[in-house]
């Protein structure tokens, strides 16, 4: 009587578990799933950086005085340098300011109101402009940039040669890719105006002019620091 009684109490027990087990066995199949993995795209901006640039100039220059002007003609060349700059990102912008100081084979002839020719050419080239990016393309950084442009204006007449350090403007814009580590890389296109150089008589026998304005496509590679 009494081992009927033990075993029916198992019965009973064995029942009422079976539930249990079965919730458990369905918790043990689901497991826990970790995230799936997305790669970082934010990128921080913000920081010092240094770099090196390259790339081309084209545009034109006209040299004129009291015997006439040769009119606009075209001067091209090289430049290469070095690149400081400092950025601060707020949000998907980036405000910054940059310089850069390029060696600058930018130069060009003409025949025209000159005996027996004139070169303009240009031997450095810098600027200081402020830029503002767009950074809400992942590693990409789309940017306007705008300040001033510096550099030596040489006028060589045959007989005589005059050089002067101008002050003028520049404006452009370019587009930055921010690499895996601190690295990125860019292009840019920046125009450049250097005003007006004057030779005075003293110098150039009368006063003479020289415009000087060029296109510059630079590469370039910075690092943040």
């Amino acid at each position: 009587m009494m081992s009927n009684f033990i075993r029916t109490g198992f019965a009973v027990a064995a029942l009422s578990l079976a539930p249990l087990a079965a919730q458990a066995a369905d918790l043990k199949r689901g497991g826990y799933k970790a995230p799936a993995y997305t790669s970082p795209s934010y990128v921080n901006w913000s920081g010092l950086y240094l770099g090196i640039n390259g790339g081309y100039g084209f545009g034109k220059a006209n040299v004129s005085n009291a015997f006439g002007s040769t009119g606009d003609f075209s001067v091209k060349g090289a430049v290469i340098g070095g690149t400081l700059g400092y950025n601060l990102q707020t949000g998907i912008w980036v405000w910054g300011i940059e310089g850069d100081l390029d060696y600058s084979n930018i130069k060009g002839s003409t025949s025209s109101a000159c005996v027996p020719d004139c070169t303009v050419s240009n031997t450095w080239l810098g600027t200081a402009r402020a830029r503002i990016g767009y950074a809400g393309w992942g590693n990409w950084l789309p940017f306007l940039t705008g300040g001033a442009a510096f550099g030596n204006v040489k006028t060589d007449l045959g007989a005589v040669t005059d050089s002067r350090t101008k002050i003028g403007w520049t404006a452009g814009l370019g587009l930055e890719y921010a690499l895996l580590t601190n690295w990125s890389v860019k292009g840019e296109y920046l125009y450049t105006d250097l005003g007006t150089a004057t030779c005075p008589a003293a110098t150039c026998v009368v006063d003479t002019t020289t415009k000087f304005k060029t296109n510059l496509v630079r590469l370039g590679v910075n690092y943040r620091f």
